[in-house]
């Protein structure tokens, strides 16, 4: 029976490449998915000026979102102020108030028109980027956004008042609760968005691992260097001095590291 198989692949040469050869289509696979789809070339000065129009853009979306948000600064105003609830805010110059309304149109403005200025970060970079590549664009946004509005949350609903907490117990024996709405607002909306971005560190490991830069078993290994770190990061942005906010946040961070090592992991990174 194999002498009679072996004739056959001696006397049918293409039978017996088709048996041993590797199937182009899924050798070519890998191969296709690593290369820059054939568009259309540009030269550096015509990217920097796609740069220049996706810059304008951006901003033209960030000004409307911002006078949108403009309209509706008072009821903004009133539900960034609920964490202080029982404090009296006074306006300490003329006109405090309304640049602090400015400040806080420009900040959810920008926040409002956020998925515009993603979409023009994307339509800059993605003629760079590989098939392979180009498949990881929305995971990583939807991942980017919803972990970026859960730090807001978090900071909202458990940072700022832990904050807020200790800083008015702190003193309530001796002074009067009276704040600048201007110092408490730049507390808080700081306070809000260093939160966002630094819960946008399980994306930037999995972007690292999937380009080969770290793998999970090294950031494991750095665990005793990130807890400093983390508490590090808790003292410097909150703006508060008190324990408690510093170790929530550096307790989120930590959290969210060894999160995104598993993710890592679940990878086979």
């Amino acid at each position: 029976m194999t002498s009679e198989a072996d004739s056959d692949l001696q006397s049918n040469p293409e039978l017996s490449t088709a048996l041993w050869a590797p199937d182009p289509d899924l050798a070519s696979t890998s191969g296709e998915l690593d290369e820059l789809p054939t568009e259309l070339e540009m030269s550096f000065f015509d990217h920097l000026e796609e740069l220049r129009q996706r810059i304008f853009y951006a901003i033209i979306a960030v000004a409307i979102g911002a006078l949108g948000c403009f309209v509706y600064a008072k009821q903004i105003v009133q539900v960034l102020e609920i964490p202080a609830a029982g404090i009296k805010f006074l306006q300490l110059a003329p006109g405090e108030y309304f640049f602090v309304s400015v400040k806080v149109a420009g900040y959810c403005g920008l926040l409002v028109a956020s998925p515009v200025v993603l979409y023009q970060i994307i339509q800059f970079v993605i003629p760079g980027l590989t098939r392979r590549e180009r498949r990881l664009i929305l995971p990583v946004v939807v991942g980017s956004s919803v972990l970026f509005f859960a730090g807001i949350a978090f900071a909202y609903y458990l940072l700022i008042p832990a904050a807020l907490n200790f800083l008015i117990g702190y003193g309530a024996d001796v002074v009067e609760q009276a704040w600048s709405i201007d110092r408490y607002f730049e507390f808080v909306l700081v306070l809000l968005f260093a939160t966002g971005l630094l819960f946008e560190l399980p994306v930037v490991q999995i972007l690292l691992s999937l380009l080969g830069i770290l793998s999970s078993k090294l950031m494991l290994s750095a665990w005793q260097s990130v807890v400093v770190g983390s508490m590090v990061v808790g003292a410097i942005v909150t703006p508060s001095t008190d324990p408690l906010t510093q170790s929530l946040l550096a307790g989120a961070v930590l959290a969210l590291y060894f999160g995104g090592i598993g993710i890592v992991k679940l990878l086979g990174k």
